[in-house]
């Protein structure tokens, strides 16, 4: 990792070699980097995974093996900004498999409790209208969405 700049560090119990290779599996231009290891004197058991640092989708990450101390919650998230449904549909589909859950306008916590925004990148443009009507019709189309349906919300978008 570089040491310039800073790395996300993301708190596991005891799966962050797994939620590391997860989130690896999932996203582009990702790769698995250092592991470093308890040692003996340490509050774990010698031998057993401490960090694992990897890439996702260019993004430095860190998944840290520390106790059930602390879990994940809502207020912080990521945001997947992606450019068509099809993207949509493979984030939201990998991310809610196996334990994840959905959640609304775009948001859903994947298996590990890690809080994901899954943003079609003309939503912005669509709730952010000069045009207050156009903007407000899109907006409440969002908020009535669990995934987000790029069509639904053009068509709301334009009073269709």
């Amino acid at each position: 990792m570089a040491t310039d700049g800073f790395t996300t560090c993301l708190w596991f119990d005891d799966q962050a070699e797994e939620a590391a290779h997860y989130y690896v599996s999932i996203f582009k231009n990702s790769s698995i980097g250092r592991v470093a290891r308890y040692g003996e004197a340490a509050p774990r058991p010698a031998g057993s995974v401490m960090t694992v640092e990897f890439t996702a989708n260019g993004q430095q990450f860190v998944a840290l093996n520390g106790g059930p101390q602390f879990t994940f919650n809502e207020a912080i998230s990521f945001q997947i900004f992606c450019a068509d449904q099809e993207e949509v549909d493979y984030y939201w589909t990998k991310l809610t498999e196996n334990g994840g859950e959905p959640g609304p306008c775009g948001w859903l916590r994947d298996k590990y409790g890690v809080s994901w925004q899954v943003v079609p990148d003309v939503l912005l443009d669509l709730v952010t209208d000069p045009d207050s009507e156009k903007a407000n019709r899109a907006t409440q189309a969002m908020l009535s969405m669990g995934k987000l349906d790029i069509a639904a919300l053009r068509k709301a978008h334009a009073g269709e």
